[in-house]
């Protein structure tokens, strides 16, 4: 399986190459984009397929030793994230390209699909890393990239935001090459493998310590309360298919690397209060935030941040079945939050407007029929109520069962901490369920303003809400899966 593991990262960082050399002619760059995110896609598909069958497959490059070389690894929750994380990217990057995102780069030489290209190869050598010190290098990637996207074509509120989400991943990349040396130092090795096996002979006091600076450094990337406060500026200032894909894949990457470094090396036998608090925190506050906000870009945002909440809700229990829970959470949220960004995205290009209280008037000087003309379109409407559903939790789709998990899990573990979050979790999904009815009201009154949808955007963003729709029908062996991919986890 040694390609399969490889493909996903090595291909990407190529094809950027090639496309910097295509950047004059947009056609040919637009198809190597589109061809390459399909071909890892597949490869991500069969990897999953691969390794539920024949177990964890590893590829050592240059046949280094563990200790020295790069070693990329993937099991069954790095493969089953990487699959669903690659398949939105195809979405968003076709929604991009019917937008024209890529293509009012002011320039002739257009950055949008290298950089594209390496956010990709990005996330996917953070799922498939194989020790601490690539999974940095992985991060890095993603921020260089996501700096460009997040900076194409923009003004100065555009480069303020962006200034402030680099200083922040670079202060949390800064943390995090400090925990990687001082993991180096206690151990010797940075490899996840070797590493699992020499924590446990660290002495508790340093054991302790080092975990919770690795939590503190992916807390920031994930945007976890109190430290998300760079999120609500930086995302919502860029175009839609950009937030998209940092909304849907960034802060899910933190969160992954959160799992994966936790359960792997600092392993715990009860359920965790330092992230219990933290996921309490993170549900409430953001869901507040999110409720108080007049612009749809922000409030979607707070939401993100809100929800990243019930991904700690199940790491915090640190049993199979809290596991479980969040990799259910994690794989709904990707598709879902990707949805509800892409669908604001239409609502503003047709409309002219993001903000609430300008959606929900009608411009009375036009009449109704120039207002009913120029409203949001029902299929909009439509692609909006599916998703903004799931993300309240409403049964029967993805949000509802993969929240449902979580509370079973956390009845299963019966500790205080445990009612708490479910509590904490019931809270916010009814108060997401306002946001979302605000936001409908919004997006479903018709206001004067540009008009036109380009049919890529909208099949697009159909396309990811079709897949939130298959996450919830496939609900049963995809929560196998997920079971599966936690007893691996505790495994070790």
């Amino acid at each position: 399986m040694t390609w399969l593991v490889s493909l996903p990262v090595m291909l990407p960082i190529l094809a950027a190459g090639i496309s910097l050399g295509l950047s004059r002619h947009g056609f040919a760059q637009r198809l190597l984009t589109v061809l390459v995110l399909s071909a890892v896609f597949v490869d991500a598909v069969l990897l999953l397929v691969a390794v539920d069958r024949d177990g964890r497959a590893e590829v050592a490059f240059g046949g280094w030793a563990p200790t020295l070389g790069i070693t990329l690894a993937a099991d069954l929750l790095s493969a089953l994230l990487l699959a669903v994380a690659v398949l939105v990217a195809l979405a968003v990057l076709l929604f991009a390209i019917g937008q024209g995102t890529p293509d009012r780069a002011g320039s002739s030489i257009v950055p949008f699909h290298p950089a594209y290209l390496l956010l990709v190869s990005g996330v996917s050598l953070a799922f498939l890393s194989g020790d601490l010190f690539n999974l940095f290098v992985a991060f890095e990637v993603m921020l260089a990239s996501s700096y460009v996207l997040i900076t194409l074509n923009a003004g100065a509120a555009r480069v303020r935001a962006g200034m402030t989400y680099t200083m922040t991943s670079l202060m949390s990349s800064l943390l995090f090459l400090t925990a990687v040396a001082l993991i180096y130092a206690a151990t010797g090795t940075v490899n996840l493998t070797e590493l699992a096996e020499r924590t446990a002979g660290l002495d508790d006091g340093v054991r302790s310590a080092l975990g919770a600076f690795l939590l503190v450094v992916f807390a920031i990337k994930a945007a976890v309360v109190p430290l998300h406060f760079w999120l609500p500026d930086g995302y919502p200032t860029a175009p839609a298919p950009i937030t998209a894909v940092f909304a849907a894949l960034l802060t899910k990457v933190g969160v992954y690397a959160m799992i994966r470094t936790q359960s792997q090396l600092f392993p715990r036998e009860d359920t965790w209060w330092l992230v219990a608090g933290a996921a309490v925190l993170t549900m409430l506050v953001g869901i507040l935030g999110a409720i108080a906000q007049d612009d749809i870009n922000r409030l979607l945002s707070f939401t993100l941040v809100s929800h990243i909440g019930f991904m700690l809700f199940g790491i915090a229990l640190f049993d199979v079945a809290g596991f479980t829970g969040a990799i259910l959470y994690i794989i709904h949220h990707i598709v879902v939050q990707a949805g509800l960004f892409l669908v604001a995205g239409l609502v503003v290009a047709r409309t002219g407007t993001a903000a609430l209280h300008r959606l929900e008037s009608r411009d009375s000087s036009e009449g109704a029929g120039a207002a009913e003309q120029h409203g949001t379109p029902p299929v909009v409407t439509a692609l909006f109520l599916l998703p903004a559903l799931s993300m309240a939790g409403i049964p029967p789709f993805s949000g509802f069962i993969a929240k449902f998990a979580l509370l079973k899990a956390a009845v299963a573990d019966g500790g205080t901490a445990a009612y708490l979050m479910s509590a904490a979790a019931l809270v916010t999904s009814l108060l997401t369920l306002y946001a979302m009815v605000r936001m409908w009201r919004a997006v479903s009154s018709p206001v004067a303003g540009p008009s036109g949808h380009q049919r890529l955007t909208v099949g697009a963003t159909a396309g990811i809400v079709l897949v939130g729709l298959a996450i919830a029908a496939g609900a049963g062996p995809l929560a196998e899966l997920s079971e599966r991919a936690a007893h691996d986890l505790l495994a070790r």
